[in-house]
């Protein structure tokens, strides 16, 4: 169809809107992707430091599994949401012929945020017993 100067419309006018919203949109869900693995991995490593610091002050001379679970849930509820630290274990346990302190934590995996789904995240720490 003519303008009305008389040239011919390109065909192609407006497809650099449409090109920058599909890849504004997949740049926007790459970028949201990237931002959710990092809080999950943040997430994973607090929990596995809290777990194995719990773990090692459990084993002091003067301390027991119960302080290593109540120091684990301080850990974890100083760092993350109280939810993260609401199911916390303790256990004696074999690492390569050594008896060891095993704290266990299972935690929400946080999918949206720190709002996690029905999925659980499990992380352990140890720590050699005194013979």
């Amino acid at each position: 169809m003519p303008a009305r100067d008389g040239h011919y419309r390109d065909r192609e006018e407006g497809a650099a809107v449409v090109d920058f919203a599909l890849i504004g949109g997949l740049l926007t869900v790459i970028f949201i992707a990237i931002i959710q693995l990092t809080l999950v991995l943040h997430v994973r490593n607090t929990l596995i430091d809290a777990a194995s610091s719990g773990a090692r002050y459990g084993t002091l001379a003067d301390r027991g599994p119960q302080d290593a679970v109540l120091r684990a849930e301080e850990l974890i509820r100083g760092s993350l949401a109280d939810s993260y630290g609401s199911d916390i274990s303790v256990r004696e346990s074999t690492v390569g012929g050594v008896r060891t302190l095993e704290v266990i934590v299972s935690a929400p995996l946080p999918v949206i945020g720190l709002i996690g789904p029905a999925g659980v995240m499990e992380v352990r720490g140890h720590a050699a017993l005194r013979s």
